[in-house]
């Protein structure tokens, strides 16, 4: 299948217009015509190769939406005509004990990523979304609501599912206490999520600027963080806090914030490991946990949740010869919330 697209074909390149060839359809494949392809910031430390050595010519792009347009003989979850999205990874062993549960980003032999890996066979090597077409086994991809705006679903497939997970693990809802550690393209999607569930929902930023966009998404509460003294009057007050920052912080003041059984989730991937106070952690039997993208039931429940509460994530919408601009505009912040790729533009 032909198909048009952007590729990094070196690290720290800039991306450009690249063809390539998707496979066939087999049994159990899907093909569909990407509509929107979302930019997320682990695209472009991938693409710099900044998390360590990576494949190149490289197609990002792991936040993938668009309409069926072929299913192989043995497809019976999707028909032409569907919206499908596929998200982070598309294959796992199928086999362990995560996997059979339905946590396939947590599969014991490695989840097959989107892009910059190979896939099962050890030998393809796995191209991502930003380009104009793509083939999937119908398993690894999910249904998207007729109701849903597709340029606003397409960071649900990272951004959105990385959010809702630990929310439901941690049971957030009516009578809880919900804490989002910065409003980014990750942040955003946890205070309309938190809300949406029923919390009542705190935001944690350096920028006052955002405090409008954040009450309007959902939050009853912002605090803006550059002055030390303001976590003094919210110890012991909130059940769960979610850490989106990657940049690196004074986690032991987020913990103090934490009630007994408390717990704080690190989503963002800060460049260096954190200190972390035993006392803190000891004092009220507070956690300190990671969360990583959902499964694929998780992800079709929180499609699903969207299509219910009208939850989208807020969007700026680009050209393909804008991608390189979006990533300088991305690691500078300047985005609200989250590019999306017009494939129509490849």
């Amino acid at each position: 299948m032909e198909t048009r697209g952007y590729a990094a074909l070196a690290a720290n390149t800039p991306l450009q217009p690249f063809a390539f060839e998707r496979r066939e359809l087999r049994a159990g494949d899907i093909a569909f015509d990407i509509k929107f392809s979302g930019i997320c910031h682990s695209d472009i430390h991938q693409a710099r190769e900044e998390w360590g050595s990576a494949i190149f010519p490289m197609v990002p792009g792991h936040e993938i939406v668009g309409v069926v347009t072929a299913v192989g003989s043995a497809v019976t979850k999707f028909a032409i005509g569907d919206q499908v999205g596929v998200g982070v990874f598309i294959d796992s062993c199928r086999t362990c004990e995560n996997c059979l549960a339905g946590q396939q980003q947590y599969c014991l032999d490695g989840m097959t990523g989107t892009y910059n890996g190979y896939e099962r066979d050890g030998v393809t090597v796995a191209l991502g979304g930003y380009s104009n077409k793509y083939v999937i086994d119908q398993d690894y991809a999910v249904l998207v609501p007729a109701n849903l705006e597709l340029s606003g679903v397409a960071p649900l497939l990272c951004a959105g599912i990385t959010l809702y997970s630990p929310l439901r693990h941690w049971k957030a809802g009516p009578g809880t206490k919900v804490a989002v550690i910065g409003l980014g393209g990750l942040g955003h999607m946890g205070v309309k999520f938190a809300a949406a569930m029923g919390a009542e929902v705190t935001v944690f930023s350096h920028s006052a600027s955002k405090e409008a966009d954040a009450k309007r998404m959902g939050a009853e509460h912002f605090v803006v963080t550059k002055d030390p003294a303001v976590f003094e009057g919210l110890k012991e007050s909130f059940d769960l806090i979610l850490n989106t920052v990657s940049a690196k912080l004074e986690i032991n003041l987020y913990l103090g914030l934490l009630k007994l059984n408390g717990t704080l989730v690190v989503i963002g991937l800060p460049g260096e490991p954190y200190e972390v106070s035993a006392f803190n952690l000891l004092r009220l039997r507070r956690s300190l946990a990671g969360s990583m993208i959902g499964g694929l039931p998780e992800l079709q429940e929180m499609l699903n949740f969207c299509s219910e509460k009208n939850i989208l994530s807020d969007v700026e919408i680009i050209k393909a010869d804008y991608i390189n601009e979006a990533y300088e505009r991305t690691v500078a912040s300047d985005v609200k919330y989250r590019f999306v790729i017009d494939a129509s533009t490849f």
